[in-house]
């Protein structure tokens, strides 16, 4: 049996198991049925190094101090030839064997013997359980031989009714097939399962802690979330990181040493290229030295053979769990392990791999994956001092950063991972570093690896000396870089860049353009127009159409401020041609046509803002541009929640949220991520999620960006008010006063029109008129200048309705929200008029109750329905309950979480459920977890059989 390193504590002492909760809870039940005299089988499923041997070791010990009886057994690649050898070892040997060892061996050994064998181990198993509960443990199910399969899956049902819990390991992914036989029976047989996925920040915090024995610093934390939630790769780099001296404790922090931590071999990856074949092993090892994604054609050349000769041994790569493949290329599954294997290698053969593929790059490079996660490079290692080898070096560096610059459109995971290698290649005082890394920090952040884009532009900064155009394109990356995460720190980098004395004018019209962008992004829209000219005189100079387009998204959203809409949606609907037309380099943040589809949502169209969201969103996947992916997804969020998908924003958000960067949510999600939540959690009446939202509104209404000020105080108002307490809602509404005079609108402010009839009964409540009255001069001084907006009008005669109690008013903005596409604006007014006439005209209250109530459901707002129906029971009406989708047989799920379960049900996985419903994966996993947590189930088998048996009318 393979045994994993345990994570022992600073003193160690054994650490606790972290972040698998649930997986022991439900463990500990099966136990507790098994001394109840209920046998069965656990199935605990995870890739390798997941920590299932430790969950069975736990479980084990828990056994023992119940008083059952355990037998614990295990398989190992190298005695597959002994039949029914991991079997044996449990159930013969320990302090309590089962009787008559010698016989049962001699059984197992004879041929034509099987029968026999089953029925006499059946009834030793049978009578020992009659005694004493039995837990018969068996690690590493894929590994083993034949005859143990065969009895598992053949004693395992005839044992049922007795006391005899059969607790099973197998490492996921792809197995052989005759252990895929196996699985498949006990799944058929019922069989519980645990899946153990990758452990979350918190688990992998407290990991660290225990390991380290201080509390781990963010520095820290960035470096260990390499090992994605694998517990053996997280322990293994953490001890690479003591061993190493990488981290000093100051305070009772852990922090990370100056020094860049090179990448070293993991002891696990080390045993496991051991036991692939020589073939599969050079292969392994030939992919970790390209450190990219790579065809097997390219891998074929490097190692002197066919792509035919390399079946089985790719084959194997994929089988136990080395590589993946997307598309038409393979890459490692995790980075950690990638950097390990080649950091086996010596490094000479390191550098001739890549000359090879350097050279080979004219024909394998324009084949680049343009989907999926590109595997990050390791940490730049020092170059060679000596003089051998530096003319060949310098020629590789230039293809290299040639190859990077001619896919960093189409493929800018390859790219950077080229980009990184000619870093790698480049001497620390060699004059073209500077520019290297110049070139390498956009190409990561575009991939998602913000944080060592901003380490190595940080590192690059504070060595000084820079040459002004080497400091500029830094400051220029770093600003690109934080436009997402922090406006405020983009506008600094940004300004420090353009003020560097002598720099080209090409570059010092896209700082210009950043930072006029950033000032936009911040809130700071004066600023951004006092900049605007002189940027477009530099831009239009130098001929530069990115920094042109960059240039027509901050005017447009300038217009906007102003009011004059028509104005914004022309100026952006130049932004996105001249980016199409002229195939401009990648934008200085993002697709303009994000900024396209969110004008068209603020303007009441939202199918048409998804339709150009779900375009770009396409694009970005398409070519692997990772930040250009999360952002589209971000405002994709909003777009759902505008057209009353609740459900679907809901699983948009929350997957967004988990996928975020090493750096965090950043000010992009707070002011667009966050309000999507919050509103989403009010509408569900979901008051757990909005005292946490409350609290991240309270941290962003001390932020440096004056938007994101703005929108923390307007989540706040809003939560608070949800809470029933008017005086912080009062509160928070003072803050934003100004705001409402100001109309300081941002391409990532949420104070969209629709929000005006909110905010009114928001102040309305707190006894605020004097921003109730506020709100309602901003929508209809809005509406009057942009005439040709439905929307406007709409939001303008609701929020003056509620100020004023004006039935008029509420009856003209219902027919006006009928040419938009907000459902739940409209439902609002609806349920605006029939309270108000129910007063006075009951009967004529009932019907606009009932459209409010029907909107309402139709996009999951449970706590407005449960409003609505409260509404009509005073009017005398009961209206029969109903889920979002009308589905009668579901009545706890969503239409969206039924139709994720029903896929899965089918046995789609994860990935074909996204591909079939044009859903992220991320999302669909949220869906699924909330149908789960609904119908209170735990495996897909159990929602498989609750699907047959509701759709069949059981």
């Amino acid at each position: 049996m393979t045994t994993w390193p345990v994570a022992e504590d600073a003193d160690g002492a054994r650490a606790p198991v972290r972040g698998r909760d649930a997986e022991l809870a439900s463990l500990e039940e099966r136990l507790d049925a098994l001394a109840r005299g209920q046998g069965g089988v656990v199935l605990v499923e995870g890739p390798a190094g997941s920590g299932k041997s430790r969950i069975l070791g736990e479980a084990s010990a828990s056994a023992k101090r119940r008083g059952t009886r355990v037998f614990r057994g295990g398989a190992d690649p190298e005695d597959q030839f002994v039949p029914l050898g991991p079997l044996l070892e449990g159930l013969l040997s320990g302090a309590e064997p089962l009787s008559d060892a010698a016989r049962l061996r001699e059984l197992a050994q004879v041929p034509g013997q099987r029968f026999w064998l089953l029925q006499e181990l059946g009834d030793r198993l049978r009578d020992a359980a009659r005694r004493d509960p039995l837990l018969i443990v068996l690690d590493d199910l894929q590994w083993c031989d034949e005859l143990t399969l065969l009895t598992l899956h053949t004693l395992a049902p005839r044992l049922s009714s007795e006391a005899v819990l059969w607790l099973v390991a197998v490492c996921g992914g792809d197995v052989p097939p005759h252990v895929r036989t196996t699985l498949d029976r006990i799944h058929q047989g019922g069989a519980h399962e645990v899946a153990l996925g990758p452990l979350g920040d918190r688990a992998t915090a407290r990991i660290t802690q225990d390991v380290l024995g201080a509390v781990p610093g963010p520095d820290v934390l960035g470096v260990v979330r390499r090992a994605d939630g694998v517990p053996l790769l997280l322990v293994e780099l953490l001890d690479v990181l003591r061993e190493e001296e990488a981290v000093t404790i100051e305070n009772g922090t852990a922090r990370l040493t100056a020094a860049p931590l090179p990448a070293l071999p993991l002891p696990s990856v080390g045993r496991r290229v051991g036991l692939l074949s020589e073939t599969a092993r050079q292969l392994v090892e030939t992919a970790a030295a390209v450190g990219r994604p790579v065809t097997v054609g390219l891998l074929a050349e490097l190692l002197g053979t066919s792509p035919a000769a390399l079946i089985t041994a790719v084959r194997e790569s994929l089988d136990a769990d080395w590589l993946v493949e997307r598309r038409d290329h393979l890459e490692f599954r995790h980075d950690l392990v990638r950097e390990s294997v080649a950091a086996r290698l010596p490094h000479s053969v390191r550098r001739s791999l890549l000359r090879q593929v350097a050279d080979a790059l004219p024909e394998h490079a324009g084949a680049a994956p343009r989907s999926g996660k590109a595997p990050a490079a390791p940490p730049p290692a020092r170059a060679e001092t000596d003089d051998r080898g530096a003319t060949d070096d310098r020629a590789t560096v230039d293809r290299l950063r040639t190859a990077a610059a001619e896919i960093a459109a189409t493929a800018p995971g390859p790219a950077a991972d080229l980009s990184l290698r000619a870093l790698e290649l480049t001497a620390a005082d060699a004059p073209e570093r500077p520019r290297v890394i110049a070139e390498t920090i956009p190409l990561l952040w575009r991939t998602g690896r913000a944080a060592r884009a901003r380490h190595l532009g940080a590192s690059a900064l504070s060595t000084g000396g820079l040459r002004p155009a080497d400091e500029a394109r830094i400051r220029l990356g770093l600003a690109r870089l934080a436009s997402q995460f922090d406006f405020s720190d983009a506008v600094r980098q940004a300004r420090a860049g353009a003020e560097l004395p002598g720099i080209p004018t090409d570059l010092r019209a896209r700082l210009l353009a950043v930072l006029c962008l950033g000032l936009s992004l911040s809130g700071d829209n004066e600023a951004a127009e006092q900049a605007l000219p002189e940027a477009q005189e530099t831009a239009a100079a130098a001929g530069d159409r990115t920094a042109q387009a960059t240039l027509m998204v901050v005017a447009s959203a300038a217009c906007f401020r102003r009011m004059d809409w028509s104005a914004a949606l022309r100026q952006a609907d130049r932004a996105t041609a001249l980016v199409t037309s002229v195939g401009a380099a990648p934008s200085s943040w993002v697709p303009e046509a994000l900024w396209q589809s969110f004008l068209l949502n603020a303007a009441g169209r939202s199918g048409e803002a998804l339709a150009v969201a779900d375009t770009g969103l396409r694009h970005a996947r398409h070519h692997g541009q990772t930040a250009a992916t999360r952002m589209w997804r971000t405002y994709r969020a909003r777009v759902l929640l505008d057209a009353g998908r609740l459900s679907d924003a809901r699983a948009e958000a929350e997957a967004v949220s988990a996928t975020a960067d090493e750096l965090g949510p950043g000010d992009l999600a707070d002011v667009t991520l966050l309000y999507a939540l919050t509103r989403v959690a009010v509408h569900t009446n979901d008051q757990q999620a909005a005292r946490a939202y409350a609290v991240e509104a309270r941290r962003m209404r001390t932020d440096g960006a004056p938007l994101v000020r703005q929108v923390g105080s307007w989540l706040l108002a809003f939560l608070s008010d949800f809470e029933g307490r008017p005086d912080r809602a009062a509160a928070a509404l003072d803050d934003i006063a100004e705001a409402l005079d100001e109309e300081l609108s941002s391409h990532g402010s949420p104070l969209d029109p629709a929000d005006a009839p909110g905010l009114v009964r928001v102040a309305l409540r707190a006894g605020a008129h004097d921003p109730a009255l506020r709100t309602v001069g901003v929508a209809e001084r809005r509406a009057a200048l942009n005439p040709d907006v439905t929307l406007l009008a709409a939001t303008a005669a609701h929020a003056r309705g509620l100020l004023d109690n004006d039935l008029d008013h509420l009856l003209r903005a219902i027919r006006l929200y009928e040419d938009t596409s907000r459902p739940l604006a409209r439902a609002s007014a609806l349920e605006d008029a029939g309270r108000k006439l129910a007063a006075t005209r009951r009967p004529e209250a009932v019907p606009h109750l009932d459209k409010a109530l029907d909107l309402y459901t139709r996009a999951g707002a449970e706590r407005d329905v449960a409003r609505v129906r409260r509404r009509l029971r005073a009017a005398g009406v009961r209206r029969r309950p109903a889920s979002a989708g009308y589905v009668e047989e579901w009545p706890e799920l969503t239409a969206s979480e039924l139709g994720v379960a029903r896929l899965v049900a089918q046995g789609l996985t994860n990935a074909q459920v996204a591909e079939r419903l044009s859903l992220s994966p991320h999302t669909v996993s949220s869906h699924l977890r909330r149908a789960f947590t609904k119908l209170d189930l735990t495996s897909r088998a159990q929602l498989t059989r609750l699907v047959e048996k509701r759709d069949s009318g059981e």
